[in-house]
């Protein structure tokens, strides 16, 4: 049972619903008072609000959430996973998963990142679209050949072979997108994100956020964790740090994360958080392992229950 993957979402899994799978179970319930606590806002009142769109709250509500999930399905079916991935924000909910962090040290961290991105974006309209049908090199190519100093273009997220996600500024990413569908994407579309995740833009928060982590109690993980930044996983704490602080503006590299995990030859991948967007996309990328989304607790007793009979 302990030979499966888990991952965790990121910045876009959020929705008006996030907590009903889970709201009878106590653990879940507890945790989400904890981080409340922490924070300094009732995490139940933003979700229900519009308040939830907006990055200063989405990215430590989406952490705390996910690891309200992780502690509840661990209070219940108790089992270590022999290597776990989050997507972008989703890394650093791994870290807190496999102990590398505290959920309280990570929910400073967290909101500290909101605030830089939220900074490093102030004053420069930019956009996020995905580009769905085209080959991830060509998009990375396009990308290229219409990017420059003053307006750039970059790939962001390598989400699947043909699904990537571009970022940056909006005159440029509204512009380039009947470009994308010319050179044979089916599908090019803005996304609602108003942030330049993951692109150049990002660079003056990549130092902010490794000075916050030198300061920081980091621990050696309890399982593995593939990385977005290269894909690889790091035993050293200052290798994670690495990481991390280069991650804000590099691409997610996904498609590698999970065919370095395809073979490692786990029982199965497990989603853990709000939707079930990574479940989605590991499909695509791994037609092999079975995947599921646990995203409400009869789920996931079914899914382990199926796990332990299977």
């Amino acid at each position: 049972m302990n030979h499966v993957c888990v991952v965790f979402p990121g910045q876009g899994s959020q929705n008006a619903n996030m907590l009903d799978g889970f709201s009878s179970n106590e653990v879940f319930v507890d945790t989400l008072k904890h981080a409340s606590n922490i924070l300094g806002y009732n995490i139940s009142e933003i979700v229900g609000s519009d308040k939830l769109g907006d990055t200063l709250y989405t990215q430590p509500i989406i952490v705390a959430v996910s690891i309200a999930i992780w502690r509840a399905i661990q209070d219940q079916h108790k089992f270590v996973p022999i290597v776990g991935a989050g997507h972008s924000l989703g890394e650093y909910t791994a870290m807190v998963a496999a102990e590398v962090l505290t959920l309280e040290a990570c929910l400073d961290l967290v909101s500290k990142r909101a605030e830089l991105m939220t900074k490093a974006n102030e004053n420069r309209p930019t956009l996020m679209a995905a580009i769905i049908g085209l080959d991830r090199d060509r998009v990375a190519e396009l990308c290229k050949e219409m990017s420059s100093d003053k307006s750039i273009i970059e790939a962001v997220n390598y989400n699947s072979s043909q699904q990537t996600v571009i970022g940056g500024d909006e005159d440029a990413i509204s512009q380039s997108l009947e470009i994308f569908k010319k050179e044979g994407a089916k599908l090019a579309k803005k996304l609602d994100v108003s942030l330049a995740s993951h692109t150049s833009l990002m660079k003056s928060c990549s130092e902010e956020l490794r000075k916050t982590m030198i300061n920081m109690n980091f621990m050696k993980p309890k399982f593995e964790i593939i990385q977005n930044y290269d894909a690889s996983s790091n035993t050293e704490i200052d290798g994670i740090i690495d990481s991390l602080s280069k991650q804000v503006y590099s691409p997610v590299k996904w498609v590698d994360s999970i065919n370095k995990i395809s073979k490692m030859d786990i029982e199965a991948f497990l989603e853990i958080g709000p939707g079930k967007v990574l479940s989605g996309l590991i499909k695509r990328i791994d037609k092999k392992s079975p995947c599921y989304s646990l995203d409400s607790e009869s789920t996931s007793n079914d899914v382990f229950s199926n796990i332990k009979n299977g």
